[in-house]
């Protein structure tokens, strides 16, 4: 196994791993660790090269700290990513030498689910270092962070309301949602509940339909969900789905999903903001999972009920965004960003008063 360093401005280590008898070649970014080890999920995609790699783990590790910083959770942010097609190039030896892998940073790093790795890919991590979380409530942990991710998208949705509508109340409200998976469909289910109408898309379309039939759910074709009028659009898979093309068809007041990073570029929150659409950021309304996870590693270990109280302060992060955003005339997602620096920067003050 070779473990060499790459260096990169504004990041505390980056490193890859080639290792010729399984066939891994990974790379793991630790972003900042002011606020505690980085924790962020792994990921397998048949990237076409490293360069094409290394762009999402730095983007997608910065996300992550930016992410723990306003939910809270007393951790940094990082992010691992394996180079592969995951149909063919799984194999237990694979993700031993990707479990060593993460052992080499002595708990800098602490690694979860992610693009198409699941509990089986991380128990065979597990089995080479004990920085793993999210695996099965049977083996102690958290289990699968998806209900928690829909929870907290759930409460930004009402705090969100608050905003847009004056009152948290959902019931009645029309939600399109693109993208109905494992947290889109049960974020659907909890809104249904909450009286809300509720109409569904995905490139699924058995999916779509085996929802419809179970819970009554509207839908739409996935090509045609954003001619839909509603009062909420809800991005719950794809990313980059904000843009030049979609911003002036929305037919919404709040744009407020679960689907990690919606905007193509940061510019479409102030498009947003011109036409009046209130967007909560979706690295701070989709906190749930990650905070979930977090609280693994809390003194006592993990407890749902603290866990769920955390995510209910989610509410209390969209509500100061909103607030900045108000008062300095800026999209929310730079609000966001401004309230994850506050947080940061308070950190590393904390840090400095403790030498």
């Amino acid at each position: 196994m070779e473990i060499s360093e790459i260096q990169v401005d504004g990041y505390e280590k980056v490193v890859r791993c080639r290792d010729q008898a399984s066939g891994l070649h990974a790379l793991i970014a630790v972003h900042d660790t002011t606020l505690g080890p980085a924790l962020g999920g792994m990921r397998m995609l048949p990237y076409v090269s490293e360069d094409e790699a290394l762009f999402d783990v730095l983007r997608l590790s910065k996300g992550m700290t930016y992410k723990s910083a306003v939910a809270e959770t007393g951790l940094g942010g990082g992010k691992s990513v394996i180079l592969g097609d995951p149909r063919k190039a799984k194999s237990p030896g694979l993700f031993q030498a990707m479990g060593r892998f993460v052992q080499s940073l002595d708990g800098l790093y602490i690694t979860a689910e992610d693009m198409n790795i699941g509990i089986p890919d991380l128990e065979l991590v597990r089995k080479e270092t004990r920085w793993v979380t999210g695996l099965a409530r049977e083996a102690g942990s958290s289990g699968n962070p998806s209900p928690y991710t829909a929870d907290g998208c759930l409460v930004g949705m009402r705090a969100t309301a608050r905003v847009a509508f004056k009152c948290p109340d959902l019931k009645g409200k029309r939600v399109v949602m693109q993208g109905v998976g494992a947290v889109g469909s049960r974020l659907a289910i909890l809104l249904e509940k909450e009286g809300a109408h509720v109409v569904i898309c995905d490139i699924n379309e058995k999916r779509v339909a085996d929802l419809c039939a179970e819970y009554g759910f509207e839908s739409v074709r996935d090509e045609s969900h954003l001619d839909v009028p509603c009062d909420i659009y809800s991005p719950c898979a794809r990313g980059a789905t904000l843009n030049d093309e979609t911003v002036p068809r929305l037919q919404c007041k709040v744009v407020a999903g679960c689907a990690n990073n919606q905007l193509l570029e940061p510019r479409h929150a102030a498009a947003l903001m011109a036409r009046g659409i209130v967007y909560a950021p979706d690295f701070v309304i989709n906190a749930g999972g990650i905070i979930n996870v977090a609280c693994e590693l809390l003194p006592g270990g993990y407890d749902e009920k603290v866990s769920l109280a955390k995510i209910e302060r989610i509410a209390e992060s969209l509500r100061r965004v909103y607030e900045i955003s108000a008062q300095r005339s800026i999209p929310t997602s730079e609000a966001a960003n401004m309230l994850a620096e506050e947080r940061l920067a308070a950190g590393r003050a904390r840090k400095r008063s403790k030498r």
